[in-house]
């Protein structure tokens, strides 16, 4: 059973993606991580992520990249939104995820672009979303818990940005797939989305 979890930055899809792969027994694959991989090796390189051969060539990073906590930082995030837009860098990284998610036994991804590109003939697809205000407040209290400080209305800004460059890019835009559940998180604390996702879940597969 392949089940595909998409939405926006900070909508919860991957607490929620970990939590399905947990109560289903299935593995889980972060697809964020890789772009921020290949985000994170281009300012490594000191290249530009809007520049599309640098880009191409920052997706032969080491494995190692994956496990650096510096990849879950605002501004590799940003860097990640950058690069994930050429077409190049999403086509070196498709084989890999498509293998993750065509394993035996089935397998839980999240992404932006799964149930659309990456997986979708898989049987669950949902999309996680949330408000852009409701979503910036949830960033900022993970980043104030980690002590990093920052504006709350700079985090907004960022992230409405990275929305628009998702959602516009003409290589696999992130939108929902025409047979998706579309759950909105906005007003569920962690354990409620938890709960409704896992719902839809079972519903979806009887």
């Amino acid at each position: 059973m392949i089940i595909a979890v998409d939405g926006p930055t900070a909508s919860g899809k991957g607490t929620i993606a970990k939590a399905l792969a947990a109560h289903f027994g299935l593995p889980h694959l972060d697809t964020g991580l890789l772009y921020r991989a290949v985000g994170r090796q281009v300012q490594l390189n000191g290249g530009d992520p809007d520049h599309a051969e640098q880009a191409l060539a920052a997706c032969d990073f080491p494995v190692d990249l994956l496990d650096d906590d510096t990849l879950r930082s605002e501004e590799v995030g940003g860097f990640a939104s950058r690069v994930s837009v050429h077409p190049g860098v999403r086509g070196a990284l498709y084989e890999r995820q498509r293998a993750f998610a065509l394993q035996d036994g089935g397998a839980v991804l999240d992404g932006r672009d799964i149930g659309t590109v990456i997986a979708p003939e898989a049987p669950v697809k949902l999309f996680i979303t949330a408000s852009v205000a409701e979503r910036a407040r949830r960033r900022w209290l993970e980043m104030t818990g980690r002590g990093i400080v920052v504006p709350l209305a700079a985090i907004e800004h960022d992230i409405a940005a990275r929305d628009a460059r998702d959602m516009g890019r003409k290589d696999a835009p992130l939108t929902a797939a025409a047979d998706a559940l579309v759950l909105d998180t906005t007003h569920f604390d962690r354990d409620q989305a938890i709960e409704a996702a896992i719902e839809a879940v079972q519903a979806r597969i009887g």
